[in-house]
């Protein structure tokens, strides 16, 4: 990076695993927003969901592997290296702590925008960063969620991104079955899933 930052994009996720609607999210947020950088941030700990992740170190890999090469991007990894549950709100400080004047991008998902004021300090985090909603039409929302178009001008923005039906959960459900899932994944990170025998039953 160089002084001149000043559009970044965040894209946050647990990337177990990391699969081609998560590049295509990135593809489109990059030539959408007119980004200088995308950051992507595996998760460390994760608060809100409940059964455990695969090891950081395997997720932080895949990821590597899943945007290696896309121009832009930089996978980094200070969430996964910070103790305790991770929290977007703290990540977006920091990153304004070292970049004065940066403007913010949160790219999320229409059912993560939907859940945001369930998040740590939600409301420091509009104040934070624009939110970025890809709108996906197999994305059924969240019902009685909050709307982030209703936000004040400049402070919401919609990506356009075609239907796309890939979930990590298809994917390690699949797995687990014995089936493929090439045309899911990078061809890295299939590689990386096989040599390591990740998400295979016993």
């Amino acid at each position: 990076m160089t002084g001149s930052l000043r559009e970044l994009g965040v894209f946050g996720g647990a990337f177990d695993p990391p699969h081609l609607a998560h590049t295509a999210l990135a593809r489109a947020a990059l030539e959408q927003l007119s980004l200088d950088w995308l950051y992507v941030f595996p998760t460390g700990q994760s608060w809100h969901k409940a059964g455990q992740a695969t090891a950081a170190a395997h997720r932080l890999a895949m990821t590597r592997l899943a945007f290696e090469g896309q121009a832009r991007v930089r996978v980094d990894d200070r969430e996964i290296g910070r103790a305790g549950p991770t929290y977007t709100v703290d990540t977006l400080r920091e990153l304004h702590a070292q970049h004065p004047g940066l403007r913010i991008h949160l790219i999320l998902g229409a059912d993560q925008a939907g859940a945001l004021t369930r998040w740590r300090d939600w409301q420091s985090i509009l104040e934070l960063a624009i939110i970025s909603v890809a709108d996906r039409s197999e994305s059924t929302g969240a019902a009685g969620g909050f709307d982030p178009s209703t936000l004040p001008q400049g402070r919401f923005e919609r990506l356009q991104m075609p239907p796309m039906t890939i979930s990590a959960t298809e994917i390690r459900a699949r797995l687990a079955q014995g089936q493929g899932i090439d045309h899911l994944v990078s061809p890295g990170v299939a590689r990386y899933i096989d040599r390591h025998h990740l998400y295979r039953t016993a």
